[in-house]
């Protein structure tokens, strides 16, 4: 990519960065309750509000737009570099938790890995750290914001397979899948017969694979951190709005309305 081709991507970038309005926050957990249940390891989604997010859930037809890795800090904080993302801007980066706190979130974890393993799949990303996004991609998602082409669904999976693949470059779904692989644990794998019934797994191009890929999979468990913290629906107290109560009436755990 020449230079007049990079100045044009970094613009785009920053255009496709910039937040949109009316974005709707529906996920009731705080960021500190995040914090308390989530682990190194564990995959962070992102319902994002940007331009480049827009595209991004149109071409998966999904809610999830971004993916980090949680990598954990020596400071157990909100505010700790604990997060490894391939920003659109920055590249690969650390950020903290805090970045995330007014979005929609889902933690997925992979079932099973040791801790050996978990610090290879964190040693992949870390590694990577100062890589730049694939600026490629930003021309091929320009192409979904000016007009939405009419691509039926089980296509567009293909469309997202963008960039130029070279390997000092990073999208966000990319890096984490490519770290996920390095240990050989399965994410959306293709599956084929080894000889008899006996199933044989292979793993798809990491440039398939796309954030809500890691919501979808069978092998990773969605951890919901309002559940995870211990949930008892009995200890919620509800305002009532039926006739007859007085307008703040609450039922209280045992079922009573009280003023």
């Amino acid at each position: 990519m020449n230079e007049i081709a990079r100045k044009i991507g970094r613009r785009l970038a920053a255009f496709l960065s910039r937040p949109l309005p009316d974005y709707a926050r529906h996920d009731s957990a705080s960021i500190d309750l995040v914090l308390k249940v989530i682990e190194p390891g564990d995959i962070l989604l992102v319902d994002g509000n940007s331009r480049i997010s827009t595209a991004i859930k149109y071409l998966t037809q999904s809610t999830w737009s971004h993916a980090c890795l949680y990598v954990g800090a020596d400071e157990t904080s909100v505010d700790s570099l604990s997060l490894i993302e391939a920003d659109l801007q920055a590249g690969v980066t650390r950020v903290a938790l805090k970045k995330y706190e007014n979005y929609n979130l889902r933690i997925c974890r992979a079932v099973g890995i040791n801790a050996q393993e978990k610090a290879q799949l964190i040693d992949f990303v870390e590694e990577r750290i100062g890589h730049q996004y694939d600026l490629k991609n930003i021309f091929d998602l320009m192409r979904f914001l000016i007009q939405n082409p009419a691509v039926p669904p089980r296509y567009r999976r293909q469309l997202i397979s963008l960039g130029s693949g070279e390997p000092t470059k990073a999208i966000c779904s990319t890096l984490i899948a490519q770290a996920f692989q390095s240990i050989h644990y399965p994410i959306l794998p293709n599956t084929g017969l080894k000889g008899g019934d006996e199933d044989e797994l292979q793993h798809r191009h990491f440039s398939h694979f796309v954030p809500r890929d890691f919501d979808i999979s069978p092998y990773f468990e969605v951890v919901k951190p309002t559940i995870a913290h211990g949930f008892n629906f009995r200890e919620l107290t509800w305002k009532v709005a039926e006739s007859g109560n007085a307008e703040g009436a609450k039922i209280t755990r045992d079922g009573e309305v009280s003023t």
